[in-house]
């Protein structure tokens, strides 16, 4: 594969999982990586490799403007942006605490929404770039418990389109990665929340038999190595959509995730509402 990288790559949500592979697959690519986290000691091993790392949270605006400025003023502009920083706030629709929820949407939409702002206008004086934002199968279709997760990556996904026609013509190309379920630390941070995201002890007891069987279902996909997958390939993805002369749209991540997409975008809401039904063993009245 013939990649071009141009420019210095800037990644956030670095401290672990797709974060972390991803920063070792442009390293060993020979890119110049910023690799960022809110916590800048948890990046000590990317550090070694031979990453710039910088503190970054995305949901503080110092901190973001610095990251960037830090960027431009060894490069000129941030060649590419990789929007990782995300993790998942489960719970029903009814009985989810809205303030947490705010807080999701804060780092999973908004804080990848403002990277962009700060990263364009160098890109544009540049004439080229690429902002590849990670989303989420979950972003094209949608389970029972994590509603809010959900309408998050559906947002992203928004963005994103609009963003790619937006950016076309000053020669910045947008990519959208959708892993499907991958072994990291995700999937045990959305069921702890689970358990502990109610705003109603009313609604909460009424939602236990689902909650319980949405954490089930969530153990058993991950740690099952059929439907689920390493960070690799998500890596391998981000480095072909940062590097090709002319990048995908979109990039599905797993078989298993692509297999439900098209289940979920063929048979329609009916037949995929059954389907989710019997696998949270859900009846209707």
């Amino acid at each position: 594969m013939n990649l071009q990288i141009q420019g210095p790559v800037l990644i956030t949500g670095c401290s672990s999982g797709i974060g972390t592979a991803v920063a070792r697959a442009f390293l060993d690519a020979g890119a110049v990586v910023y690799a960022t986290a809110r916590r800048v000691e948890t990046l000590t091993e990317l550090a070694g490799a031979g990453a710039c790392t910088l503190s970054l949270d995305v949901t503080d605006e110092e901190s973001m403007r610095k990251a960037v400025q830090a960027v431009e003023a060894d490069h000129g502009s941030v060649g590419v942006l990789v929007n990782n920083a995300g993790y998942g706030e489960y719970g029903t629709v009814e009985e989810a605490d809205l303030e947490l929820v705010r807080k999701q949407f804060d780092t999973n939409v908004f804080g990848a929404a403002r990277m962009i702002q700060l990263v364009l206008p160098g890109m544009r004086r540049a004439g080229r770039g690429r902002i590849i934002n990670i989303g989420s199968m979950g972003g094209r279709l949608t389970f029972p418990a994590g509603g809010y997760y959900h309408a998050s990556k559906y947002a992203l996904e928004a963005l994103t389109d609009a963003l790619r026609v937006e950016v076309e013509p000053f020669g910045v190309r947008v990519v959208l990665i959708e892993p499907g379920l991958i072994r990291t630390s995700f999937g045990g941070t959305a069921a702890r929340t689970l358990s502990s995201n109610s705003a109603s002890p009313e609604a909460a007891s009424a939602y236990t038999a689902l909650n319980r069987r949405a954490q089930e279902v969530m153990a058993s996909g991950y740690g099952n190595k059929l439907l689920s997958a390493s960070p690799e390939p998500v890596a391998r993805a981000v480095l072909d959509a940062a590097g090709a002369r002319r990048p995908r749209h979109r990039h599905v991540i797993t078989p298993a995730a692509k297999a439900l997409v098209h289940l979920r975008r063929l048979a329609g809401s009916h037949v995929f509402d059954a389907v989710v039904r019997s696998q949270f063993r859900l009846s209707r009245p």
